[in-house]
């Protein structure tokens, strides 16, 4: 008999639906959770000026959320495998559901620093699953249907967010973004009682027995992470002896993770990440390219918001004003490059992406205060149409021919790489604009902006500009090996 919320039951059910309404689901999860790690930058500066901290204190709200989200993705294998897609999903829905309540409510800059925490928590676990979804749900000939299907729609959430979140901050102040997630939680929580299955992917049942998370594995990462971002930020305090051990622990951490997943591997245990992934030579190389993209592309998203509102010195609704016509290209992009990304070469595709960003990154120089507003909208535009060649071509190409057994550790950690390197990129933007802000004699805590202002943000850009041409590199090796020649 057929198991009641399985795979197999609502197949029987839904028919081949199914498949498009679990990803739906997961579709609308997935925009709640990237909406929580992307809009809450907008609300920053305010924030920052009600609990009078700096901006080094501020950019935690954005960089713990990122070490959440970064750490916990690690698991998701393990919560799939023991306890099913629904209950794994529910839970995070929950948990995301609570924090923003949570975060909206608090009057201390700690709680809310919590509420951001579990915020990615909750994000980690859910960003693999759709990948996964699409990677064993759909044959090859409909993933790139799906892929550009769930694209479009998650992009759409962070394109109007920042707009929505840009008027929220002018009329009921930053406490107002925690909100949003509500709707999409709720929605999504309600789909997932219909659609999504209590089992593990594959279609068997979820493990309720003692499958083993590598606990081990998982402090390594952790204080790896940790390390690294604290790290970074003592190096800009100028307190180098403790950047530097910071660092070095992190390094060592990084080793010990390694040799303890092949030792994990050896013993026949499940190890945290399989590093049998990284024989695959498109994997091996998309998780390079993901790491420096995700430097780029996070630190952008951090950097951005600021620069308009502090170094030009438009108000939160003018930001998300400009931002959303780039948001909807980049939905548009998405939703036209999704659909070819299983037919054509990945490694194209995503070194075409990196070059577009590269360039809005370096063009932001020509930008000043006497700019044309529209100059802004254009760069900001390129800038998204290159993220819409990339996002939905590298999961799928780095994981193309993988084993169908590896696939939910690959998307885990594909994923954990690349928001390890958003992260960093956070931080290093955050440090590098205070020290080049130094450097030039200014602060973002003075009233007005000047030249010199919009200098150190322009070396940030163009630091940006650099790592994504850095990704080229390992973006072009992401083509699948030649078969040997025959005569």
């Amino acid at each position: 008999m057929t198991e009641r919320g399985s795979l197999a039951d609502l197949q029987s059910r839904y028919g081949t639906r199914h498949r498009w309404l679990m990803l739906t689901t997961v579709m609308i999860g997935s925009m709640a959770a990237i909406m929580s790690s992307t809009i809450m930058n907008v609300g920053i500066p305010d924030m920052s000026v009600q609990f009078g901290i700096g901006q080094e204190l501020a950019q935690w709200v954005s960089s713990g959320f990122m070490v959440a989200m970064t750490v916990s993705m690690l698991t998701t294998p393990w919560l799939l495998a023991r306890f099913g897609y629904r209950t794994t999903y529910m839970g995070c829905m929950l948990l995301l559901l609570t924090a923003g309540i949570a975060g909206g409510i608090s009057n201390n800059y700690n709680l809310v620093l919590a509420a951001r925490v579990a915020e990615g928590l909750a994000a980690g676990v859910v960003q693999p699953i759709p990948a996964i979804i699409i990677l064993r749900a759909f044959d090859t000939s409909e993933q790139g249907r799906a892929n550009s299907f769930f694209g479009m729609g998650v992009v759409l959430a962070p394109a109007i967010g920042p707009s929505i979140g840009g008027l929220l901050v002018d009329w009921m102040g930053w406490r107002s973004l925690f909100f949003m997630v509500v709707p999409f939680c709720l929605a999504s929580m309600w789909l997932a009682l219909r659609y999504v299955p209590t089992t593990a992917p594959g279609g068997v049942s979820a493990n309720h027995g003692k499958p083993s998370l590598d606990v081990a594995g998982l402090a390594l990462a952790t204080a790896g992470t940790l390390c690294l971002l604290n790290g970074l930020v003592q190096l800009h305090s100028g307190d180098f002896a403790s950047s530097l051990t910071l660092i070095g622990v992190s390094v060592f951490s990084a080793v010990a993770f390694l040799l303890w997943q092949r030792r994990q591997a050896k013993q026949g245990d499940v190890p945290l990440m399989n590093l049998a992934l990284f024989a695959h030579r498109p994997f091996a190389m998309g998780t390079t390219v993901a790491f420096i993209y995700g430097i780029a592309m996070f630190g952008s998203t951090y950097l951005l918001p600021v620069y308009l509102q502090l170094g030009l010195g438009l108000s939160p609704s003018h930001v998300g004003t400009l931002l959303l016509p780039a948001g909807l290209l980049l939905a548009f992009t998405i939703a036209i490059v999704g659909r070819y990304s299983s037919t054509h070469p990945t490694h194209l595709m995503v070194s075409f992406g990196l070059v577009l960003l590269a360039l809005s990154f370096a063009l932001m120089l020509v930008v000043n205060l006497q700019t044309a507003l529209w100059v802004l909208v254009v760069l900001a535009i390129l800038g998204r149409v290159g993220l819409g060649f990339i996002l939905p071509s590298l999961n799928i190409g780095a994981m193309r021919g993988m084993d169908a057994s590896l696939i939910p550790q690959g998307a885990s950690a594909i994923n954990f790489l690349r928001m390890l390197g958003g992260a960093a990129g956070v931080s290093l933007c955050g440090i590098l604009l205070e020290w080049r802000l130094r450097v030039h004699g200014d602060s973002l805590t003075n009233a007005t902006t000047s030249a010199a202002r919009l200098t150190a943000f322009d070396e940030v850009f163009i630091m940006l500009a650099a790592v994504c041409l850095l990704a080229l590199l390992a973006a072009w090796q992401i083509r699948a090996p030649r078969p040997p020649h025959t005569s």
